[in-house]
């Protein structure tokens, strides 16, 4: 019965039924149109939304990406002397006049709180400027405070708009480049991030708060039916490797 609700979920899934919607299009269009140009396109543009809406393309993308932190264990016994932790995006609600962090952000500050407290750093960073009215390391540090890091280990760098900038407003802030950095973000970011910040320092050493790759699980149907969530997942990666390109690019000029 568990097994026949999910199936049912995925079939009431937006991206199902536009997946129906076009496939019913393609048939009419083939079927009314001398010119089969057309029909073709279409068909290979279904053939590629289909591609980045179901589970196994997606979870592969992540796995490439997050692979490194996968495969081998992460260091989490190493003495740091601080924990950079990189901002993952807010957004502001204006009817009630407050800005509030995006679950990549919550969830990587609430790691980097679990491993201060395992660990204590003399340095607690959160770095972010994010797209809200206010700044997302900001949240991040009142969040941390709240979760007992003392405040006057966190320093707070709010000018950052991305991941380059971030590794090198944390280069101005730290005149030491052999000191021990915990980087902590998500783990499909952790590669262009670890790159970023090792050309300032020395001893930078990964902490994934989280992974877009998951183990299969459930019923093995729903893994091949287009999903909301499998697209979501496609995106985030394919985003992150055009990123990585970028930084290659920029990084050669």
């Amino acid at each position: 019965m568990e097994d026949f609700y999910s199936i049912i979920k995925a079939f009431v899934d937006p991206v199902f039924i536009i997946f129906l919607l076009l496939i019913v299009s393609l048939i009419i269009f083939w079927k009314n149109s001398k010119n089969k140009t057309g029909a073709l396109v279409l068909l290979l543009t279904i053939v590629l939304f289909y591609a980045v809406s179901i589970f196994p393309v997606a979870n592969y993308l992540c796995h490439y990406l997050e692979k490194g932190y996968i495969n081998k264990s992460v260091t989490v016994d190493k003495d740091m002397d601080a924990i950079v932790v990189l901002g993952g995006g807010s957004y502001d609600i204006n009817y009630i006049n407050k800005t509030f962090p995006s679950l990549f952000t919550t969830v990587r500050l609430a790691y980097a709180v679990d491993y201060y407290h395992k660990k204590p750093v003399e340095y607690f960073v959160c770095s972010g400027k994010g797209l809200g009215k206010v700044p997302e390391a900001e949240m991040m540090a009142d969040l941390a405070v709240s979760l007992g890091v003392p405040k006057a280990s966190i320093k707070i760098e709010t000018q950052a708009i991305n991941t380059w900038q971030s590794a090198a407003n944390a280069n101005k802030m730290f005149g030491n480049k052999d000191i021990h950095i915990g980087l902590v973000t998500s783990a499909y970011h952790m590669r262009r991030s670890e790159r970023e910040f090792k050309k300032y320092f020395n001893n930078v050493f990964p902490l994934p708060a989280d992974y877009l790759y998951s183990s299969p699980m459930g019923n093995h149907v729903i893994r091949y039916i287009p999903q909301s969530g499998s697209v979501y997942k496609t995106q985030l990666a394919v985003k992150e490797v055009a990123a990585t390109i970028w930084y290659l690019i920029r990084g050669i000029f």
